[in-house]
């Protein structure tokens, strides 16, 4: 059996995002608005203030970071795939 190699991330890298709050460094992509992926580390981890979500949302991503986020996104520095790019990096 032959194994592809995943190129997603040479199609659209993750990019770095901190977060206004607590100066988390991560990486991040987002394949869609729906979905986002963060890569984090154990610098960010630890200054991160809320890295497993609250109470409410236990699993959730801190809201603060997802503000970061958010805001990468408006303001360009975070692209979001269209469904086009995506099909595209799906294919290799």
């Amino acid at each position: 059996m032959t194994v592809r190699p995943d190129n997603r991330l040479a199609d659209a890298p993750m990019r770095p995002v901190d977060c206004g709050t607590c100066g988390a460094h991560v990486l991040v992509r987002k394949a869609s608005w729906e979905q986002t992926s963060v890569q984090w580390n154990a610098a960010a981890r630890q200054r991160c203030v809320d890295p497993q979500g609250n109470e409410e949302q236990p699993s959730s991503l801190c809201p603060r970071l997802r503000a970061a986020i958010e805001s990468a996104v408006r303001e360009g520095a975070l692209p979001v795939l269209t469904e086009a790019e995506g099909a595209h990096a799906h294919r290799g």
